[in-house]
């Protein structure tokens, strides 16, 4: 089978609930990956930042497969010796008293605004069915229906309401809005250290510093949603790093496995995460054997390797080359570490043409919001590579 017998079986058996890029992957091995025609591509994406350990990583891959052979999951009707130390690990590393496991980014989030809620009852005294959370305009966290109640994108929500209710929005970046929107009933404020799926659009120096003081002064819960930001991605362990920021809850997921499985968590001290009892939430799969070996190995793989400190240092220097292109396209280069999106002008014609553009080249990308192509390779990319990369960037950034 060709490329196309795949996208014509797909179009014809698939829900369209996506819009690829036509190209059909088969194998991957670090930041390389290679179509079901031969052809090889850097990937640019890194499964928007699930991989950042890199495709097929040989550790990561081992836990996995032993893992697999010994014994999948459990449900947590009983116990297993994986999750555990997962646990440990994951809460030693990051700094959090207790970690509630989970299976896809939007699930954790999902978790944290449940935890959110009853800590406001239970512990703060809000009153009953009264509880506020206040969240961003730009934001995305998923698309379950309590996370597109309080998405601003008319399309994530066009046939799907009713809504859940208790969500207020505020502009990204201003931390005055935050201060007048709480009231005694606001029990959490969510946010993403930096908007991923908004543009990659980073807030003014300071701001989570500023949201952190509110927050304590007002007794309200600071979540950061650190799903694509987190775990190395932006040259720190977390992105409100760069702030000197300690929210109240993280969630966190996609690189927690390196791409091999789904994995997320919600990170929390006892304060907040005894405020659930047996019974009040869980998951099937989450914390299952499986999940919790893979985890252990990305999240080694991630410190040993020196990943974030590499997307610190390659992070800079691609973003500085970007910036000294001299393309009447580009608007405007902005990120950190190795999340970084270039936004184009209007008139560019839309940041699609230069995803399909660089595909062409061997690159692989993907646009969001029309006019920001964004840029996140695995965080195992060197300096030659991204030389690699650059020429091909530069070229299809300077065309017509």
């Amino acid at each position: 089978m060709n490329t196309q017998d795949y996208i014509d079986l797909e179009a014809k058996y698939g829900a369209k609930n996506y819009k690829p890029l036509n190209v059909v992957l088969e194998r991957g091995q670090g930041i390389w990956v290679w179509d079901v025609e031969g052809r090889r591509y850097l990937d640019f994406l890194s499964a928007y930042s699930a991989v950042n350990q890199g495709h097929a990583h040989p550790k990561i891959l081992k836990a996995l497969t032993d893992q697999a052979a010994k014994l999948p999951l459990t449900s947590r009707a009983f116990r297993n010796d994986q999750y555990p130390l997962m646990a440990k690990e994951l809460c030693e590393l990051t700094g959090y008293e207790k970690m509630l496991p989970m299976n896809s980014g939007a699930e954790a989030v999902e978790t944290a605004l449940k935890a959110a809620r009853k800590w406001g009852y239970k512990v703060k005294g809000v009153p009953e069915g009264q509880a506020e959370i206040i969240v961003c305009d730009g934001n995305f966290a998923g698309r379950t229906i309590s996370i597109i109640s309080f998405s601003p994108e008319a399309q994530y929500k066009d046939g799907f309401g009713p809504f859940t209710p208790g969500f207020k929005m505020i502009p990204f970046g201003d931390a005055d809005a935050l201060a007048a929107t709480i009231t005694p009933n606001t029990v959490a404020f969510i946010v993403e250290p930096i908007q991923g799926e908004g543009g990659v659009i980073v807030p003014p120096e300071g701001y989570l510093k500023r949201v952190r003081e509110i927050c304590t002064a007002n007794n309200v819960l600071l979540i950061t949603d650190e799903v694509q930001s987190g775990l190395g991605r932006t040259g720190k362990l977390f992105a409100q790093h760069y702030d000197g920021v300690r929210a109240d809850i993280v969630t966190i997921g996609k690189a927690l496995s390196g791409g091999f499985y789904p994995v997320s968590a919600m990170l929390a001290d006892k304060v907040v995460m005894d405020v659930f009892n047996p019974g009040d939430h869980g998951s099937t799969f989450g914390g299952n054997p499986l999940a919790a070996s893979v985890a252990r190995a990305a999240l080694k793989v991630l410190v040993e390797e020196n990943l974030i400190e590499n997307a610190a240092v390659q992070g800079e220097y691609l973003m500085g080359r970007l910036r000294r292109i001299e393309s009447p396209h580009i608007k405007e280069v902005r990120g950190r570490g190795l999340l970084i999106g270039v936004e184009l002008h209007e008139s560019a014609g839309g940041a699609r043409r230069f995803c399909e553009a660089l595909k062409e080249e061997g690159l692989l990308c993907k646009e969001t919001h029309d006019n920001v192509i964004r840029f996140a390779p695995p965080l195992t990319i060197t300096k030659d590579d991204i030389d690699w990369a650059f020429e091909r960037i530069e070229k299809v950034l300077m065309a017509d």
